[in-house]
């Protein structure tokens, strides 16, 4: 029964998650908390985890909280559970975008979603905030900052960021 359970509450995230990963990070929060599985602190360390996985972060996250509840079966009923409805959805939209490109209720819907998706990936970036500034520490203040410039002014590397923060966590915080 938990794994049907398991996969019911990842197809809804996979149903109704527009946005890809980020947007979907508090309905993945909200299914992982009806498990009972896991604080703020330690699902804002799986979302780490998920972004520097090779993969889809919500399928990433989806694993790691079926594989927490349930083991390799649980893990593999999220997995499909948060898939499954995207991969049904983007069949069946293939079949029916042409006839409805140019429709203008189409267009309004896009229109819809589009702001929905900003405000989920706005409440991720708060929920992701409050869990890595509860206590604010210049090491972490640093390293947000620090992350923000290379990004964005000198385009560096996701990848280069993200192993470098590591170690600099490691050296300074650990």
């Amino acid at each position: 029964m938990i794994y049907l359970k398991l996969f019911l509450v990842f197809a809804k995230i996979g149903l109704f998650g527009f946005g890809g990963g980020m947007a979907m990070l508090p309905m993945i929060y909200q299914g992982a908390k009806q498990f009972g599985l896991m604080s703020a602190d330690e699902f804002s360390n799986l979302v780490a985890i998920s972004q520097v996985t090779p993969g889809p972060m919500a399928v990433n996250a989806a694993t790691y909280v079926g594989y927490n509840c349930a083991g390799c079966a649980g893990a593999l009923a999220a997995t499909v559970g948060v898939a499954l409805p995207s991969f049904v959805l983007v069949t069946v939209v293939y079949f029916f975008i042409s006839r409805f490109k140019e429709s203008r209720a189409v267009d309004g819907a896009f229109t819809g979603i589009r702001p929905v998706t900003c405000g989920l990936i706005a409440a991720a970036v708060v929920f992701m905030g409050q869990s890595a500034f509860a206590v604010v520490e210049p090491v972490t203040v640093c390293i947000a900052l620090g992350t923000v410039i290379l990004a964005e002014k000198f385009k560096v590397s996701p990848i280069i960021i993200v192993i470098a923060a590591g170690v600099i966590g490691a050296i300074l915080c650990g």
